[in-house]
């Protein structure tokens, strides 16, 4: 692999949901300008990138994921000009833009969509999937919608039915029409030519569905949601899907140092490996590190498997939160401690691949339980028995002990959490033992040590359950990264150094030197203890 330094696989990128993240027009919902507005904190942070979930104008039946105009912005967001500015501003201080792009669906609302409800003939009726109704007047198959029911919504006036994979007012492109797919590389172009930096392709794999649009098989066993009862192998993940993300590759590729990450939907990691190449996409997502249980073993297992699945010829990333998942540090902390968060930032910022965080993830924030009323979220607002929704994660940036957290003088869209006078960014700032500074220096290590940020990864066998132990390899630097995942003090058997005469250089011990016996030979790691040497 080219070792020349490289934006989106040896940085950080930073997702940010804009309707969270900051208010500069007093509305209560996160724009453009608030963004640029914290420019300057994000730059001080130490990331390459932001990822900005959807812009573009939306009904927000689903929060931007439903989508009306792909070529503009959204004006609750700003403007175009705003836009503009932030690339510019962003640019300025060597950050680069990644927009979000929903392209299996549009919104019910979109142009595309209201004239292919005019008429059966009308040229973008074969924009989306419509089919007649079954012999009997039932469903055209037994596809059901991921957000709960049947997949196909009946319209009257054509006495047909069209497909949706999550609300009914999403409907799903039809991407066997070669105009479709001419449009939709329209919009790669459009935003290319704007200078916008690379794009993550919302569930990209779910763009074509089976030429016969075949029922999908029952799996085996019991499953509570109905969608998990089917095999999805008809209405998504279809061969078709390879040569047209090599047209998009081909189309990207024209412009210099861009880069495409994608969201494999409802897929192993075998699956979403096999999108990820020279030709097809730079990366992919893969949900088996987030989805971890806590054990030193259950992620040095993700890790060491989606790594291998890369080898030395691609280049992996990982997350721990992103905008559709309980954050991190509420589904593996109990409580304000941060002494976890602090173990994962270590392991998460220091493997082999790009690391993805997720606002508000840096200074540890936590989902913010809401009462039914209170729901946005569709997933929310039809399950609120049995699952809370994605509001949760969703819930606007801590920066301050002001009132509404510094994120807006009006009401916020959603509820701020209740522990931001306590859990913020400017209180964090201040503090030199603060999560926040601790994501600082680790970010700031792994910019400046070539076996933090371009090194192969080689992970030590467990022999204390509790540690996990890799080592991370340059050209002229070996760096051992050690992680106790227990909350007793563990000792470990280092790796035996060839030349006598050498030490382990100590690179980072977390601000707990004192609680740390190093020697030649072994370590003794305090309670959720992280330590990086150098040998």
């Amino acid at each position: 692999m080219n070792q020349t330094h490289t934006w989106w696989r040896d940085g950080v990128i930073y997702q940010i949901y804009p309707r969270s993240f900051q208010d500069s027009n007093n509305d209560g919902i996160g724009d453009l300008q608030g963004i640029i507005q914290r420019l300057d904190y994000l730059k001080d942070l130490g990331i390459d990138g932001i990822w900005l979930s959807p812009i573009n104008p939306s009904p927000d039946v689903d929060f931007g994921y439903d989508v009306s105009d792909y070529l503009a912005i959204d004006p609750k967001f700003g403007t175009l000009q705003d836009f503009e500015q932030l690339l510019q501003k962003a640019h300025q201080r060597n950050i680069h833009i990644i927009l979000d792009l929903v392209l299996n669906h549009t919104s019910d609302q979109h142009y595309w969509f209201q004239e292919s409800l005019k008429s059966k003939d009308n040229p973008f009726h074969d924009w989306y999937i419509w089919r007649d109704p079954a012999p009997d007047g039932d469903y055209p198959n037994n596809w059901l919608a991921i957000f709960g029911g049947s997949g196909w919504e009946y319209n009257s006036n054509l006495n047909q039915y069209y497909y949706h994979t999550f609300c009914p007012e999403q409907p799903d492109l039809n991407f066997r029409n070669p105009q479709v797919r001419e449009a939709v590389l329209d919009v790669f172009r459009t935003w290319l030519e704007r200078g916008v930096d690379g794009f993550r392709l919302d569930v990209f794999n779910a763009y074509f569905k089976h030429r016969e649009l075949r029922d999908n098989p029952r799996k085996r066993g019991v499953h509570l949601r109905p969608y998990d009862r089917f095999e999805h192998v008809n209405d998504c993940s279809q061969p078709e899907m390879f040569p047209f993300l090599q047209e998009i590759r081909r189309l990207v590729d024209q412009y210099p140092d861009r880069y495409v990450v994608g969201e494999t939907f409802l897929a192993s990691p075998v699956q979403a490996r096999m999108y990820i190449a020279p030709d097809l996409l730079h990366a992919g997502f893969d949900y088996a590190y987030a989805n971890s249980p806590w054990s030193a073993a259950a992620f040095g297992n993700a890790i060491a498997y989606w790594d291998a699945l890369h080898g030395e010829k691609d280049w992996p990333n990982y997350f721990l939160n992103n905008h559709d998942n309980p954050r991190s540090a509420t589904r593996y902390v109990t409580g304000e401690d941060d002494a976890r968060l602090k173990l994962l930032a270590c392991m998460h910022l220091t493997v082999r691949g790009t690391p993805y965080l997720y606002y508000g993830e840096e200074i540890g924030m936590r989902d913010t339980r809401y009462k039914r009323k209170e729901i946005q979220d569709p997933v929310g607002k039809r399950k609120w028995l049995s699952v809370q929704g994605r509001d949760g994660c969703r819930s606007p940036m801590q920066w301050d002990a002001s009132a509404n957290a510094g994120f807006s003088p009006a009401k916020p869209w959603l509820r701020i959490n209740p522990n931001f006078p306590a859990r913020n960014v400017q209180l964090q700032e201040s503090d030199p033992q603060s999560l926040l500074s601790y994501y600082r220096a680790l970010i700031r290590l792994r910019r400046e040590n070539p076996a933090l940020h371009s090194g192969r990864l080689e992970l030590l066998p467990l022999e204390n359950e509790s540690v996990l132990v890799y080592w991370r390899h340059a050209d002229f630097q070996h760096a051992l990264v050690v992680l106790n995942f227990s909350n007793r003090t563990q000792q470990i058997k280092l790796p035996a150094l060839e030349d006598e005469n050498r030490f382990w250089k100590l690179l980072f011990d977390g601000g707990r030197a004192a609680e740390l016996v190093l020697d030649p030979e072994s370590l003794s790691l305090p309670a959720y203890g992280t330590v990086i040497l150098l040998s």
